[in-house]
Parts: structure tokens; sequence; C-alpha cells
């Protein structure tokens, strides 16, 4: 028996507005999806707005930048001269000492009584000398008064010539005394950094060339920095000069400057000191070496330090870039700058001499340009953008 089933008028209502709601979505949904892609597509034609910057022009010194070392200007192993027992260290291990410094003292007992003792004999010549002078000022009278003979009176001025040559000779000996006695006191020939002692003191010192080193002083104001230069680049330095060669008067007055790996910019600035008179026929390189104060110690000898060294040239109107705004690939290095009808371009340059956070470009880019220096990550050549100019910090 089939089984029937009614429904009241207002259940009947209820199903036909729901399906009348899901006719509704149905039908609305395929706008919305196309609304959604007209606004994406919308979006991606828009150009994004990228900072670009106009290339600087200015007049620059060509500069040369190379790796080296910084290195003492002075490192003095200090020794004993004269045998002794240490006494006593006036010093700290590491510690900082000016010239003149006491550093330490040997033993000075024995060299004291050696001075006394030479100084006596010298006093003992020159009455040795006194005596024969009067004499002989006797005996010349006495021959006068033929009350003696020539003999006695050469005698005497024998004597008095004997005397004063043993004079030179002892003054001679209370000066070695004198300096063996200053020797046992051990001073700092220059301002300079102390390195670990080397002998304790109760050590019998110096009479040995192996017991003779007490400890190391190194100068560390100013300081050295020293690199090596191609022969190419030392060629290129001589035709910007003309072949002109600069006389140790002009090498002095050369510029150099320094910094170490994790420095911004080169802060240490001194002076060109040397430059080695012949190209290394092992490395073909050429040595030189820069002279700069450190009073504050930053450099230290052997640290890896970035010198820049002037090319003895002068470029008018220099184009120059941002350093942050360059790129790399198997071609080289690349800009991307905003050409015409903004359309983004890659140019590959050819680079010269840093300028702070600038480069110099030789070739490849224009001063209209304006080079893209962010969102370098979206964008590519052939992409159209909106420039936005923008001032880099120096």
């Amino acid at each position: 028996m089939v089984k029937t089933v009614t429904h009241s008028p207002l259940f009947n209502a209820k199903i036909l507005a729901g399906f009348a709601a899901l006719l509704f979505a149905c039908a609305a949904a395929p706008e919305a999806a196309r609304a959604a892609e007209r606004t994406i597509l919308l979006a991606q034609a828009e150009p994004p707005v990228v900072p670009v910057v106009l290339p600087k022009v200015q007049t620059v010194n060509e500069s040369l930048e190379v790796a080296g070392n910084a290195d003492a200007v002075s490192q003095v192993m200090l020794v004993a001269r004269i045998p002794g027992y240490l006494e006593k260290i006036h010093f700290e291990d590491g510690a900082i000492v000016k010239k003149g410094d006491l550093l330490f003292t040997i033993q000075q007992d024995q060299y004291k009584a050696q001075l006394q003792q030479a100084q006596a004999q010298l006093e003992a010549q020159k009455i040795a000398r006194d005596h024969a002078h009067l004499e002989v000022g006797r005996f010349t009278a006495l021959l006068k008064q033929h009350a003696t003979s020539q003999v006695e009176v050469d005698h005497w001025v024998y004597s008095e010539k004997t005397a004063e040559a043993n004079i030179l000779a002892a003054q001679a000996q209370v000066d070695i005394a004198k300096l063996n006695l200053g020797y046992t006191e051990v001073r700092a020939p220059f301002d300079g950094q102390m390195a670990k002692h080397l002998v304790d003191p109760g050590n019998m010192v110096g009479a040995t060339p192996q017991s003779a080193s007490l400890a190391q002083i190194t100068q560390l104001d100013p300081i050295y920095v020293v690199a090596n230069i191609s022969s190419q680049q030392a060629l290129q330095i001589r035709t910007n000069l003309d072949q002109r060669r600069l006389t140790l008067e002009d090498l002095h007055k050369v510029a150099v400057e320094a910094a170490l790996p994790d420095e911004t910019g080169f802060p240490h600035r001194g002076r060109l000191d040397y430059v080695a008179p012949s190209i290394d026929a092992a490395t073909g390189t050429l040595y030189v070496r820069g002279l700069l104060p450190n009073p504050g110690r930053v450099l230290l000898p052997g640290m890896f330090v970035k010198v820049r060294l002037p090319m003895g040239k002068v470029t008018q109107s220099a184009t120059l870039a941002p350093q942050k705004a360059f790129q790399e690939d198997q071609g080289g290095r690349y800009l991307l700058v905003a050409g015409a009808d903004d359309i983004v371009q890659k140019r590959y340059v050819k680079l010269g001499s840093l300028v702070g956070a600038w480069q110099v470009v030789s070739s490849g880019l224009d001063h209209n340009d304006q080079i893209v220096v962010g969102e370098l990550w979206r964008i590519s050549p052939g992409m159209k953008i909106k420039p936005n100019p923008v001032t880099l910090d120096e």
C-alpha cells in the first residue's frame, strides 16, 4: 500500500523560496568571478612605482683600491747587553709605554763597583801627571843652574806625557763602566706597546745570546700600510703622470687612505712613504708603503686593510652611479634604467674608481638616465614602471 504524504501550504512556500535563492546564487557567481578577474588584470596592468635617481656629474680624482696589510713602523726585541741577574720588571704585559720608561733592572752592584774602580784609576793618573809636571819645572830650573843633567829633565817630561796618555785610557774605562752601569736599566726606545716578558726576575740574563732576549716592543702610532700593485696599474699611473718621475718630496705629498674590512669608506688617512724602485719579477707587482697616524691604535700590525691610492688623473664631468644599484651576471656589471616610455632597460657598464657610496661609470650610462635603485627583486628589462625620483643619503 502506498502511503501518501501531504504538506501544509506554509511548508511548500519555504521550499520554493529556497530553490529561488539557490538559482539566484548560481546565476550571480560567474559575474562575481568575472569582476574579481577584471580587478586582478587591472592591478597587473598598473605599472609599479619604482624609486630612481639621476647620475651624479662631478670632478673626480681617479683612485686605485688594492688589498694590503698594516705593518709596524718599529718592532724591537729588547735584550740584555751585559750579563747579570734580572732584578725587577717595571711593566705589565701588554702595557702602553712611553719613550724612556724603565722596563727592566739588571743587577747593578758589580757595575757600580767597576765604575768606582775606573774613576779611582783616573784620579791616580791625574795625580801622576801633576807630579811629573812639577818635576819637569823643577829639573828644568836646575838644568839652567847646571845642577842636573838633561837626562833627568827628559825623564820627567816622558813621565808627564805618559801620565797624560794614561789619563785618556782611564777616562775611556770610566766611560765604559758608565755605559755598562746604564745597560743595567733597559728602557723603552720609543712609544709603543709591550708584548709579554720572556724572562722572570731572578734569572741570569745576557750571558749567552739565548738568554739575552727580554721582551718585544711594537710601535703602533704611526703605522705602515703596505700593498702590491700590478705592473699594469703602475704603468697606468706613470702614463697619467706623463712619464714624470716623482721626487721624494713629491712622493710624501701623495695621499693614502685605508679601511678595515668592516669599515665604511676610508677613515684612515696618511701619506705615501715609499715605493719600491723595481717590479718584483716573481709576482709582477710593485711594492708601495703608506704612513698613517694611528692614535687610537685601531690598526694593528698584520691586519688586512683596503688601501686606496690616487691614480694621478683628474676626470672632469665624471658620471657616477650609486653602488647599491649595480648588479652582475655572466655578461658583467649592469644597471637597470628607465628608458623611453618608462620601459626598463639593462645597461652593461664599465666602472671606474669609488667615490664614497658612488662609483664612476666610464661607459654605458648617460647623464639623463634614471637609475633604478629600489624594488630590484621584482623589476626586469622590458617592464613598464612608474619612476619615483628619490634622494640618496651620502
